[in-house]
């Protein structure tokens, strides 16, 4: 329905009567909120942002990400590089195990008059729609490459089976080294849900991308999907213990982490401790303060960048 035509619509119920008219305006904002859809507007899914504030600084399309129906958590996902700049979402404590990972790519980037839920793939030999293929990452991408697909949101950070599903989608994905994935990444996802389902009292709004090279690299070397050389991460927990470890003082109300993706880049991001496992070495994590990451993500990205409103204070 033309957003033309649903304002008409509301032009003729308010003329009808006074009465209504409020019912009529929120109709039209339902209605308008439908015509939107889930790609290139945040307003349906605020919430997963720290008082309803996405970061700022770092520039790509919005995405509300949908699964059976419901928002699950939310992207900044940058066609150019096939791959999402930052994912955000409100954790939960994990229960159960991981669900089996049955991936999804988002339709309206490819259509924009598609429907807004996430897909699964076609099996094999059924093809993927060649527009899909033009808009975003596909599986075909990450098979037979040197990369595993690196969770922003991860799944073991949430407690509704449809929350850790809703994960395994392919705009919720980087190219992720397994010595990072599977080593001190996978270190710092467990800690921080460690952390939070223990200390924190309230809301828990996390916020995780990457840092790209600067100069683009990409996955098989197909200038398709872009590889990123750091991962970060921060979250925000305004209420929270007041018997915190003297080891965790530091860590509340936020906290923030950089991790290496490349063995090779240089240390003046995040240093290398030479006496890692050879399976893990040159993928170390950072922990830092929220300041000292938005600074390394200035330089960056060019511009100042803020990952929580007033840099999660307030209350």
């Amino acid at each position: 329905m033309a957003q033309k035509s649903v304002s008409n619509m509301l032009g003729a119920i308010s003329r009808r009567s006074p009465l209504v008219t409020l019912g009529g305006l929120l109709l039209l904002s339902l209605l308008l909120k439908l015509c939107a859809g889930d790609v290139g507007d945040f307003s349906p899914c605020l919430n997963y942002f720290y008082r309803a504030w996405p970061p700022k600084g770092i520039q790509g399309t919005p995405v509300c990400q949908r699964y059976e129906n419901r928002y699950h958590f939310a992207t900044l996902y940058s066609r150019d590089r096939r791959t999402p700049l930052l994912s955000a979402y409100i954790y939960s404590t994990p229960q159960g195990k991981r669900p089996k990972g049955v991936w999804k790519y988002e339709p309206q980037l490819a259509n924009s008059k598609s429907d807004g839920n996430m897909v699964p793939f076609p099996t094999p030999p059924e093809k993927v729609d060649q527009n899909v293929v033009e808009s975003q990452a596909v599986q075909d991408d990450y098979i037979n490459s040197t990369y595993t697909r690196g969770h922003l949101n991860p799944s073991q950070h949430h407690t509704h089976p449809d929350d850790r599903r809703s994960t395994f989608t392919l705009t919720n994905v980087v190219p992720q080294r397994a010595g990072s994935n599977d080593g001190p990444w996978a270190k710092l996802e467990d800690r921080v849900s460690k952390s939070l389902q223990t200390y924190c009292l309230g809301e828990a709004h996390v916020v995780t991308g990457v840092i790209p090279y600067e100069k683009d690299r990409w996955l098989k070397d197909k200038g398709r999907v872009a590889i990123p050389e750091y991962l970060w991460s921060a979250y925000c927990c305004r209420n929270y213990s007041q018997n915190l470890p003297k080891s965790l003082i530091d860590t509340f109300p936020s906290y923030a982490a950089i991790g290496r993706n490349d063995p090779n880049s240089t240390e003046e991001i995040v240093p290398v401790d030479p006496h890692k496992k050879k399976a893990i070495l040159g993928y170390d994590v950072r922990p830092m303060s929220l300041p000292t990451l938005e600074t390394y993500l200035r330089q960056r990205y060019g511009a100042p960048v803020s990952v929580f409103h007033e840099q999660c204070s307030g209350s």
